[in-house]
Parts: C-alpha cells; structure tokens; sequence
C-alpha cells in the first residue's frame, strides 16, 4: 500500500518552496509502534529548519518531515496494549508527520480528549506540555505574579498566555504588530503590547507600576531587552530562539535583580534528574484538566491548510510571522483505505 506524503530526497532543501508530494510506501509498525492515520499537522518553526538540516534533530535523507500530529490508530503492533484500532491520539514525532500516515511509538502519543477536534489536538504536544513544565515546574508560578509572554500570538507563546491565566497570573502579551492585540486579548491576556517599537519596556514597567514582571517567557530569543524589565527575584524562561538570534547577554543584570534564567526544552527536562514518566504524567493531567474546565481552549489559526501541498505556504506564514495560535496542515480531504 501507498500514501502521499512530503518527500524530501537527495539534500536538505533551501527553502520550504522545494518541497514535493510523493507517492511512497505506508511504513509498518514494529511490535511497539501504532500505525496513525494523520487527519492532521501542527505546524511548527523547527520544521522548516529541520527541511534545511538546521535543527538539533536531524534526521538522514531521505525523509518526510513534521512532528506534531493528530489522527487515528489504524495498525498497533504486537505488544501494544496502551492503544486500539479506532482509537483517536494526538502526539509528536521525530519526524514523518506530513504524510497520510505515520508510525510512532505508543510513549509518543495521548487519547485525544472528546472536547478537542483533531485539529485543536494536533497542535498541543509541543507547545502546552512545554508552557506547563516552564511556568508551573521551572518558574513555580504564583496566584497574582505577573507574566511577560514574548511572541504571545504564537502557538508556544499563546498555550503560555493560557495557561498562565488559567493558573491565576496576570499576563502581559508582547507581540509584534497591534494585529495580534484582539487575538492576545481574546484568551486571556490582561494587556498587550508591540515590543517592535521603541519604549515598550517603559510600557511594561508602568503597566507593573515600576515593579517589574516576576516571570519573562521567551520563545524566541529577546531576552536581553526583556530582561530590563524583570523584577526582583524575577524568573526569565528561556523556551527558543525562534528569532535565529543565540543571545550573549551581560550577566551583571542578573546580579542585579537577583534574577534566575531557567532554559526549558519540554523533553530534556524529563530525561533529567528530576524527570521520570511520573512527571510527565504529572504535566499532562495538568494540561487536560484545565482544558477540561475550559480554562484552556487550543486556538487554530483562521487559514485553513488543505492538503499536503499547502505545507510550504503554512510554513512559510509562521516564518513570516503572519499566523496566531496553531497553523494546521490537514494532509488530504479524502484519506485512502487501508
């Protein structure tokens, strides 16, 4: 049997216009993986450094990239008791995801929730579980503490504004044009600012009364002008540099404050020390709790991505910072028979 899915084959490309849809054979589970019938992609930044062998995964071409997805069990292997064929999942893999189908080990993936579409699902296993562990774990966020959320219109940056109001904080959206301010303020963010313009840590300190904020989270690599506007005893959450920019940054303004900056990459942390499946499991019964209360609703960006051959325009509208929330690729609207 075959499927349709992005195929990338001799070298890395240079851009996601390079990208082809090809025919190629559905892989097979082993004896611990599920086959998933994908109904959808999340789309992330990391795909589209990954299709350029730029990311710290980088998987041997050829290959078919993307991570995140949501779909439907259609295989499960021989030692597979977690999951059942019909069984609606949503996860992330190392790569494989832009495709009709795709393999992953059962640990990759969670039973979707009966209040999230497939959609909504697909975007999630990255960006919530990544705000939880970094806000509630890391940064040990208060009732009352006031967040900065940095690319707040984002997928990672709009589960942090979330979640960070579903934990009782108030939050400061920083985005890059007012465009984004409806959106920000649309899940729960109490302000919003445009951080490209000049003066807006001034705006930040009197929005905070001259106090500061207690946590910064930065998905994308600004946290040296951020930084200036920490509180005493502030936390700065390092999630990404989705900006392209490694920082160097003057540790003097962390002596100053008394500040700590805390670098959170969702997977390392649970291979840590204090990580175990425990924690893991302790992370999502959080994330799914409060989506079960509805404090947290996935937000899906308005362009819809029908298609295998629409992942280059998804990809390059997160590049260009024209998406809020999730981009989603939905692979075919018509999924072949098994």
């Amino acid at each position: 049997m075959s499927m349709k899915a992005i195929y990338i084959q001799g070298k890395y490309l240079k851009n996601p216009e390079e990208m082809k849809v090809e025919t190629i054979p559905i892989p097979e589970p082993n004896k611990d993986q599920v086959l998933i019938n994908v109904k959808a992609v999340g789309a992330n930044f990391f795909d589209y450094l990954q299709i350029q062998g730029k990311f710290q995964v980088k998987p041997e071409v050829p290959f078919t990239p993307g991570s995140e997805l949501s779909g439907v069990v259609v295989k499960v292997g021989d030692s597979v008791t977690k999951f059942k064929v019909g069984d609606k999942v949503f996860g992330s893999i190392p790569w494989g995801a832009y495709a009709e189908y795709a393999v992953s080990e059962v640990s990759n993936l969670i039973k979707m929730p009966d209040t999230l579409t497939f959609e909504q699902a697909a975007g999630i296993h990255i960006t919530y579980p990544t705000g939880y562990t970094a806000l509630v774990l890391r940064a040990k966020l208060q009732p009352g503490e006031t967040v900065l959320v940095l690319a707040a219109a984002g997928g990672v940056g709009m589960a942090a504004v979330q979640i960070a109001k579903a934990l009782g904080a108030t939050v400061i959206a920083a985005v890059g044009s007012e465009s984004k301010f409806e959106v920000c303020k649309e899940m729960g963010a109490d302000h919003t600012i445009n951080y490209s313009e000049k003066g807006w840590v001034n705006k930040v300190m009197k929005l905070t009364n001259g106090k500061g904020v207690d946590v910064i989270y930065d998905p994308v690599g600004n946290l040296r002008e951020a930084f200036k506007c920490i509180a005493y005893h502030g936390r700065a959450l390092v999630v990404g540099f989705a900006g392209g920019v490694y920082e160097k940054f003057m540790t003097v303004h962390i002596l100053n404050k008394s500040a700590s900056i805390l670098g959170v990459v969702y997977n390392s942390y649970l291979r840590g020390e204090n990580g175990s499946t425990d924690t893991e499991s302790e992370v999502w019964k959080g994330i799914l709790d409060i989506i079960a209360k509805g404090s947290v609703k996935p937000i899906v960006f308005k362009t819809k991505y029908i298609g295998l051959e629409r992942t280059a325009d998804a990809l390059n509208a997160i590049v260009n910072r024209q998406t809020y929330g999730k981009a989603v690729v939905i692979p075919t609207s018509s999924q072949p028979k098994m």
